[in-house]
């Protein structure tokens, strides 16, 4: 039995218009509010309620608006779709646009009956947003039914931020800590993945044996896999234990042939081609061993493998990338280079006293200890790397190290020492070893060794603190100063947990105890370690940010240990880095960094000071060995190379045995000299080896599969439907203006705030919840930026924002409630006399309604979707000439060159909108040219499947909403009418 109602066909019930949704039946209904959205769909059943059919309203000639209307309800109307007509269906209805460069994984995607990516690009490049836009894509078309992310705990509630504030996804955190909570909800025999179809996930807590299996069982059809390159399982053997697990979980979440999965890592390779083979096997189990150095074996690898450097989307859809303009041509907004400055300082007298009676120590210790077996000359060797570390860190975790028991101290073998050992004292590049690894090492080790002996270093270090005799913290109060002073927010990272107290404490501003820090009264200083939760740590960071004043003037700096290093995006409030406790691995300092140094950063330099103990026997070496070394590489190649773990050890081992054995009159000294050349000449030639084949991957594994004039095409169809970010700016600045708001600031295209104060309390009380605030201050502007990353209590001029979606919200209610009180900035009509035209012209805003076929893996999927047009003729309605689209779009820029009375603008307008059904013909003719075009577009996007068009249609419901109508005038005398005077009836 056929509908009554066709799908996308106008119905009139409950006192309001709706859109037929195609999941309706004959004798029941699924509606849309017109203009609304599915959060509003509700169900009738015409049995038992009126249902009329209804046309949309056409527009009354009083309704007059000035030259601004068309512009703003054409925009109003387009921010308000959330089904776009276009292939990327979710992009309508999300709140981030995205850049043209992060197409081109969706487009890979959409080409793949299962979707199977690694995701390798740049740090700061945005791989969080391109998966994302991914897994809003496959939800949107149905060829995904639930989501899961694996990540470390420290990142999920980020994702979970990430994924709602951005693509509107709710997804349940499942965690050590919230996994009972989520169990006592479940139904008898029920897992916890079919109740909550979206979940972010622990990965170290789902690779355990208790909780791996029902995870494998009932995992959602699509995975995305965050730093990836934890989950290796290389060949050699050097894959720990922990990251063999991971792998194994993934290897059987990937053996599902139907199952979408998504690596993401900016660190595919780790300076291991086995490693790369490892994540490479489980997105397509053939690329595991296929010949990469063969053409075949290259575009195998090019469908499913994404890997760009900075360099390579900083300026994007230009000449150089083959097309024949710049029209489409985009810039991201990176910072444009990272200064790099090494500081040093030299350590007090009472300093050096401290470190070279430690180094004496923990030399003892180390040779009485060889002397009794391997499992004491392996706790004594971690006890004394954790004191050295200690010592050179602060004054506060040497005394702390020196007054707590080595980790390794309860091993009962030597192998035990080195896992018990080796977490706390090294740094590996591993996010999820970082965890919990801020912890001051313990020094005692109960092998024979007298406690008063560490308890007198430890009450002589503790007297040490502040900058009289620590000049490790007056070179940092010093080089602190100067970064403020020229206007930038700092972040200092530690190694330590102690160290990172130690410095709040000495300077920040102590108001209870009256006391003023180092950096001036209006500084403000907070310290985040690996103490709070991860939530914890964002609080903290939003609350110094509030502190601080919440604008990009005030003064304010972060203490961090590298429980921040990883994953948490700082680039909004902060734009340097100051790392006062050198890491052993070069690595560290590059995600140190990348937390600042990304896309959204404002600033064009970011900072960055090193600060290192010319004295102290440490620092000098691990700085000119490792990290100057790493910076050299990625200069060179323009992309970061990971040190593998085992070669940075073996460096830093020989620096430690070197500085116990040095000044020994025996072959210690020698040997330590000769593994220090040793370890270092090993280092340069396997790193150099790891750039070069990684440069050569670079070279051989560059994308092509999709080719940026594919890429332009899309983006062009996306702009067309959905407006850019300058046409937003346009509308939100006259918008606001119009009701009542105050902007100050920048030029156009530079962003500026707006004081909402005296907008309408409708508007206000919905811009309040769109900033996350229970009411907009009066006093305080909401300030609107052109980049689309903003942070919280800011708004970005693209049409996805809260902010401009509530304020579009606004505009069009008002439009279309000609009954409406207060200000309407836009109108459903409007005569405007210019000399932009030579004859009369008329220009149309049409809002066409398309069904939908769109095969999926699940079968068949029914959808309505929504597009405006802008259409002009030339002379009148029935013996149009009609204008092509760029002169249409062009006619929004006319500007009024003489007034026009209103009374003959009224008039003017009745005669046109009286004969305007003599263009129905050509609306429904342009509307199936629409539908063809759409086709075209879906099955561009799918080609490379024919599985995945088979089925399609685009199909125009008739007939078309004209939402305004608006007449341009020649200037000069009319034969009709007096000297025009006055502009249209209403003011805007």
């Amino acid at each position: 039995m056929a509908l009554t109602y066709s799908a996308g066909s106008l119905v009139r019930a409950r006192g309001r218009e709706w859109v037929v949704l195609p999941e309706s039946e004959p004798d029941l209904l699924v509606l849309r509010p017109l203009g609304g959205s599915d959060d509003d769909v509700a169900a009738v059943f015409p049995a038992f309620e009126t249902v009329e059919e209804a046309r949309f309203a056409a527009p009354e000639p009083s309704d007059l608006g000035d030259q601004r209307a068309a512009g703003l309800l054409r925009t109003a109307l387009r921010v308000g779709f959330r089904s776009g007509a276009g292939p990327f269906r979710s992009l309508a209805g999300i709140a981030v646009e995205p850049r043209a460069y992060q197409l081109v994984p969706l487009l890979m995607a959409l080409r793949q009956k299962t979707v199977r990516m690694l995701i390798s690009d740049d740090v700061g490049i945005g791989k969080t947003v391109e998966s994302g836009l991914i897994a809003s894509e496959l939800l949107a078309q149905g060829e995904a039914t639930g989501l899961a992310v694996l990540c470390s705990p420290a990142l999920a509630e980020q994702w979970q931020q990430e994924l709602r504030g951005k693509f509107g996804i709710d997804a349940e955190l499942v965690l050590a800590s919230t996994v009972t909570r989520l169990e006592r909800g479940l139904d008898l025999g029920q897992s916890l993945f079919d109740k909550y179809p979206n979940v972010i996930v622990s990965t170290d807590f789902i690779k355990s044996t208790r909780h791996r299996d029902d995870f494998v069982r009932h995992c959602p059809d699509l995975v995305i896999v965050d730093e990836a390159h934890t989950c290796v399982a290389a060949d050699d053997g050097t894959s720990g234990a922990q990251s063999q697990l991971r792998h194994e979980l993934l290897r059987r979440v990937a053996a599902d042939p139907d199952r979408h999965l998504l690596l993401v890592t900016a660190t595919p390779h780790s300076g291991k081609e086995s490693a790369f083979r490892s994540l490479l096997g489980l997105v397509r189990p053939e690329l595991a061993s296929v010949d990469l150095e063969s053409e075949s074996g290259r575009k195998l690898l090019a469908r499913h493998f994404v890997a760009r450097k900075r360099a390579d989307v900083r300026q994007y859809l230009t000449k150089e990338d083959g097309l024949a303009d710049d029209s489409l041509a985009e810039r991201t907004a990176f910072p444009s280079d990272r200064y790099f400055k090494d500081e040093t300082y030299k350590l007090s007298p009472e300093y050096r006293a401290l470190l070279d009676d430690a180094i004496a120590y923990a030399s003892e210790r180390v040779e009485e200890a060889g002397g009794r077996g391997k499992r004491e000359s392996r706790i004594a060797w971690w006890s004394a790397i954790a004191l050295l570390r200690s010592l050179v860190s602060s004054p506060r975790a040497a005394a702390q190290t020196l007054t707590t028991r080595s980790a390794a101290a309860v091993a009962a073998s030597a192998e035990e020492a080195d896992q018990l050992g080796a977490p706390l004292n090294s740094d590996a590049a591993d996010s999820d070893a970082m965890e919990g690894m801020d912890v001051a090492p313990g020094a005692e080790t109960d092998e024979g060794a007298p406690k008063s002996r560490l308890t007198e270093l430890a009450e002589y270090a503790a007297r040490l603190e502040g900058p009289d005799k620590d000049l490790k913290l007056k070179a940092l109060i010093k080089h602190l100063k100067a970064l403020l002073a020229d206007g930038y927010h700092p972040i200092v990272f530690c190694r330590y947990i102690p160290t990172a107290k130690y410095l709040a404490e000495q300077l920040a501003n102590d108001p209870e105890k009256k006391k003023r820090g180092p950096l001036g009264a209006k500084t403000a200083v907070k310290a985040v370690t690996g103490e709070l939760s991860p939530q914890q740590r964002i609080e903290r960071i939003e609350a110094l940010a509030a502190e601080a004043g919440g604008d990009a003037a005030a003064r304010r700096v972060l203490i961090a240990t590298d429980c921040l290093s990883e994953g948490v995006n700082l680039q909004h409030h902060f734009d340097a880095v100051i790392h006062y406790d050198l890491a052993w691995n070069p690595t560290r300092h590059d995600q140190r960094e990348g937390r600042v140094d990304r896309y959204g950063q404002r600033r064009d330099e970011v900072r960055v000071i090193t600060l290192y103990g010319e004295d102290n026997g440490i620092d000098g070496r691990v700085l000119e060995v490792l990290i100057k070394k790493h910076r050299q590489i990625k200069k060179d190649l323009g992309i970061s190379v990971s040190v593998p773990d085992e070669l940075s050890t073996g460096v830093t081992d020989a620096i430690v045995e070197w500085l116990l054995m040095r000044g020994r009159e025996d072959d210690g000294a020698l040997f330590g000299a000769e593994a220090f050349k040793v370890s270092t000449a090993r280092l340069e030639r396997d790193w150099n080896s790891a750039a070069e084949r990684e440069k050569a991957s670079r070279s051989r594994f560059a994308q092509r599969s999709v080719h940026p004039e594919e890429v332009a095409r899309e983006v062009a169809a996306v702009r067309e439907a959905l407006g850019g970010t300058g046409e937003v700016e346009t509308f939100v600045r006259e918008s606001l203006g119009a009701l009542g708001a105050v902007l100050r600031g920048s030029g156009a295209g530079k962003g500026f705030t707006a004081q909402v104060g005296g907008t309408p309390a409708g508007l206000r009380d919905a811009l309040a919840t769109a900033v996350g605030a229970e009411v907009i201050e009066l006093d305080r502007p909401i300030p609107f930026r052109v980049d689309p990353a903003v942070a919280r209590g800011e708004a970005a001029l693209v049409r996805t924002d809260p902010v401009v979606a509530a304020l579009a919200s606004h505009v069009l209610n008002a439009a279309l409630d000609t009954g409406a009180d207060g200000a309407r900035p836009a109108r459903r009509c409007g005569v405007v006399t210019t000399d932009a035209v030579t004859t009369s012209t008329t220009l149309l805003l049409v809002r066409y309604r398309f069904h939908l076929t769109l095969p999926s893996r699940s079968g068949e999927k029914q959808l309505v979707a929504e597009d405006a047009r802008l259409l002009a003729f030339e002379g009148t309605p029935g013996n149009a000439v009609w204008l092509p689209p760029e002169r249409a779009a062009a006619l929004l820029d006319a500007t009024a060159s003489a007034n026009t009375d209103p009374h003959f603008g009224e008039r003017m307008m009745g005669r046109v909108l009286g004969r305007l059904s003599e263009t129905n013909g050509h609306l429904e003719t342009y509307g199936e040219e629409l539908a063809a075009e759409l086709d075209a577009s879906h099955r561009r996007v799918r080609q490379a499947s024919g599985e995945i068009v088979r089925g399609l249609s685009v199909t125009v419901q008739k007939p078309a909403d004209v939402l305004g109508a608006y007449l341009y005038l020649p200037a000069g005398p009319s034969p009709s009418s007096p000297a025009p005077a006055a502009v249209s009836g209403a003011s805007a």
